[in-house]
């Protein structure tokens, strides 16, 4: 998933940095260790649940703790990079998540672990947009095309090794290696950092505010807590409907004040000197079409995941490594999904691409319950809504990009990113909830009621994006802006 990275912030060709393609596998593998954080713990997370005795609600927010951080704070983080250097704030954002990391994985409890994970995403949300920059303006040209189009396989990539890897190391050393493992890794990278990116380089920049020079220098720090503490009361109503009921107190109050919260955050960007986002950017169709592919594809994919976890480790008795291998095929499935979508977009246009894609989710989520969630049936399902929602991400990322002026690339990009992050964490909330009964008693009860709602939601999806997306190829004119 890519991050707010416009023209005005590349420099002009010069002599390239000599270790350019050093810093870029090094910048690549800390991007890599982040996207994989989504989704490696969600293998984990039975066996967390044990070990700690964690019921449901904090087991979703160990999951949905991060991506909330991640998405709601990574506009700042871009802004931050703009202000005071990209090489400052990656550093600062790399020593954050690998310190968050090592306290993650030596939780005592259930309150140190979602802590932990928040800390975890504030430093993704600080990392991510600052190494993207770092690497457009680092490479120019054919090599630049080069560098973004191995940034963009990152994205698919981490997310489908990640419940791989997460089932291999919470069959071997444990579940706390899912999250030791990135501190080897930060650390090595920390330390190669100044010694492949020159000091200065990706430096601050004219950043993305008002344009006058007191904008310039202003960080929208209001903003930022505004649209997390209403993204995180929209979790936190979602969450506790399942024990309150989608009609009780805390569950409306937190709906409520979630509504309330991204009100003033709309207000807020209006009348502030330099906003974090225009608002008004939601109002142009192709983002607005762009975010939403975003959120449900994101959404329908995290909950697979977690629901698949919870499924295959519960009622389906398998182990923690043998979930990690029943889930390869589906990260196959999102790979070819995602590169025959990537065809086909660029020869009949986006819309075609995400109403099949997102009817193919519809049908894979009926499978499940039809199939009486038997293994081999989850399984074929998780491949089919996979394969198809693969498709829907590049199509998400062509819409948002592929329609705008290349000086509004920067923006789109970080519009859907957050749309991205968010998304997951919506989707895991909403299963989360539905299938409460089944996840705390660790039968199969409330799964496929789980299931039935993601087809629908897919096949509603398919149908309003005939209506939202705009016809016609996109053109993309920014290079690859995809995390």
């Amino acid at each position: 998933m890519g991050h707010p990275v416009t023209a005005a912030h590349a420099a002009p060709p010069g002599t390239p940095p000599p270790r350019r393609w050093a810093a870029l596998a090094l910048l690549s593998a800390a991007q890599f260790m982040l996207i994989l954080d989504v989704t490696v713990v969600n293998v984990a997370l039975p066996s967390i649940g044990a070990d700690l005795g964690l019921g449901r609600e904090s087991l979703t927010w160990v999951v949905a703790a991060y991506t909330l951080c991640f998405g709601g704070l990574m506009l700042l983080g871009g802004r931050l990079a703009d202000l005071f250097g990209a090489r400052r704030v990656l550093m600062g954002g790399l020593a954050v998540f690998t310190l968050a990391s090592l306290v993650t994985g030596l939780a005592p409890d259930g309150g140190v672990l979602i802590a932990g994970r928040v800390a975890q995403g504030v430093g993704a949300a600080l990392l991510s947009p600052s190494a993207l920059a770092i690497v457009t303006t680092t490479f120019h040209g054919a090599e630049r095309t080069k560098a973004l189009g191995v940034w963009a396989a990152l994205g698919g990539t981490g997310s489908a090794t990640g419940v791989l890897f997460g089932g291999l190391l919470t069959a071997g050393p444990g579940w706390t290696w899912v999250f030791f493992v990135n501190v080897p890794v930060g650390v090595a990278v920390l330390a190669a950092i100044p010694l492949t990116v020159p000091r200065g380089h990706g430096g601050a920049q004219s950043g993305s505010g008002s344009g006058s020079g007191d904008g310039r220098r202003r960080v929208d720090v209001l903003g930022a807590l505004l649209v997390t503490t209403a993204t995180g009361a929209l979790i936190f109503g979602l969450v506790a409907a399942g024990e309150s009921g989608w009609g009780g107190t805390v569950t409306l109050l937190s709906l409520g004040g979630a509504i309330v919260l991204y009100a003033g955050f709309a207000v807020a960007e209006r009348i502030v000197r330099a906003p974090l986002m225009d608002v008004r950017m939601l109002g142009r169709r192709p983002v607005a079409a762009g975010a939403f592919l975003m959120l449900v594809a994101t959404a329908l994919l995290i909950a697979f995941f977690f629901l698949g976890s919870m499924l295959l480790q519960g009622p389906g008795g398998l182990s923690a490594l043998e979930t990690g291998l029943m889930f390869l095929p589906v990260a196959i499935a999102t790979g070819v999904g995602a590169h025959l979508g990537g065809r086909l977009v660029g020869k009949a246009g986006a819309r075609p691409v995400a109403a099949i894609g997102l009817g193919l989710a519809a049908a894979g989520s009926w499978l499940l319950p039809l199939g009486g969630l038997s293994t081999w049936y989850v399984l074929a399902g998780f491949v089919v809504a996979a394969f198809g929602l693969g498709g829907v991400f590049v199509a998400a990322t062509t819409t948002a990009l592929g329609f705008v002026a290349h000086s509004e690339a920067g923006l789109a990009s970080g519009v859907v990113n957050t749309f991205h992050e968010v998304g997951g964490s919506v989707g895991v909330a909403v299963v989360s909830t539905v299938a409460a009964a089944g996840i705390e008693a660790g039968t199969g009860a409330g799964f496929g009621t789980a299931f039935t709602v993601a087809a629908v939601a897919a096949a509603v999806s398919a149908l309003l994006s005939l209506a939202l997306i705009p016809p016609g190829r996109p053109h993309l004119t920014a290079g690859p802006h995809v995390h």
